[in-house]
């Protein structure tokens, strides 16, 4: 443990642990008050174009440089409506964990010129900056469920955009994920592979391109691999980056597949009427969802 401040209820914690073997990494952790073991939300941080935070989009820093507490409120202020989430589901009985992307917060400094070297530089290792954060994401997910506070029936993931993206990856990859919250990142590769969207442009794509695999699965094909698990997914009517028609052909497919499950009743998808944000709104009605989910699994 490197830092701790108490809370209105929940205890914030700064560590650091080993996330893969090469890389040890700070962390916030927060912990709710009272007697364990507690249900638990891996919080996955958004792109976003902003790499001076990272985990401090989603828990409230403390004990930092005043520009980063700023940069993080200035943050929350614009896409989460004025809410640190982490903050908000402790106060509610969740163990939170959240640690940065490589090439974001107290992992980065390289901007998007880091970004695009980290891509060029795996690639010629044979491997992808999509890969380590997908690899990164299943070993946070491991460590948060093996956590002596946590319930480890009762772990799931949440973000925001990228965060999205990784959350309903991560659901799909990692047994230790049992539920999702996926906010602003669901459409078919078709739909988005169209001039001027990021999937096109390099760089932040970069993030999200695994090689060679939408020869074979689209992204609502990778998704569908966390059925039968309960899976939330909002999205956007006003999200530039995401067209409606394709969001709602992926709704449509991912439909189909927990519904040949029998599981139909544990996804659900939804168009608001917003641009590309997670706010107080959309967050009472996800974080309610993940409260009926978590019962249901004690």
């Amino acid at each position: 443990m490197l830092a701790e401040e108490r809370r209105d209820g929940y205890l914030a914690r700064m560590i650091a642990f080993n996330l893969t073997g090469d890389s040890r990494v700070p962390a916030y952790l927060l912990i709710p008050d009272g007697e364990g073991p507690f249900p638990a939300v891996l919080l996955l941080h958004d792109h976003g174009a902003r790499f001076d935070i990272g985990k401090e989009k989603v828990i409230k820093p403390w004990d930092c440089p005043p520009e980063r507490l700023a940069s993080a409120e200035e943050w929350v202020n614009t896409c989460y409506g004025s809410h640190f989430i982490g903050d908000e589901l402790a106060k509610r009985g969740y163990v939170c964990l959240a640690v940065d992307m490589l090439n974001w917060g107290d992992r980065g400094g390289g901007g998007y010129e880091g970004q695009q070297a980290l891509a060029a530089n795996l690639f010629h290792l044979g491997m992808s900056f999509a890969g380590v954060i997908a690899h990164e994401d299943q070993r946070a997910a491991e460590f948060l469920a093996t956590r002596p506070e946590v319930d480890p029936r009762r772990v799931a993931a949440m973000g925001l955009s990228v965060g999205s993206f990784r959350t309903w990856q991560v659901a799909a990859l990692s047994d230790h994920i049992k539920a999702g919250v996926a906010i602003c990142w669901m459409a078919t590769v078709q739909g988005l592979m169209v001039p001027d969207n990021n999937q096109t442009g390099g760089q932040s794509a970069y993030t999200m391109i695994h090689p060679g695999l939408h020869n074979y699965l689209d992204y609502p094909d990778v998704a569908s691999l966390a059925c039968p698990k309960p899976m939330l997914f909002f999205n956007g009517l006003r999200d530039a980056l995401f067209p409606v028609p394709c969001v709602e052909d992926a709704y449509r497919k991912m439909r189909r597949v927990w519904n040949s499950q029998g599981a139909g009743d544990k996804l659900l998808t939804r168009l608001w009427d917003v641009p590309h944000v997670f706010n107080a709104e959309m967050q009472d009605a996800a974080f309610a969802w993940l409260a009926e989910v978590m019962k249901r699994e004690r």
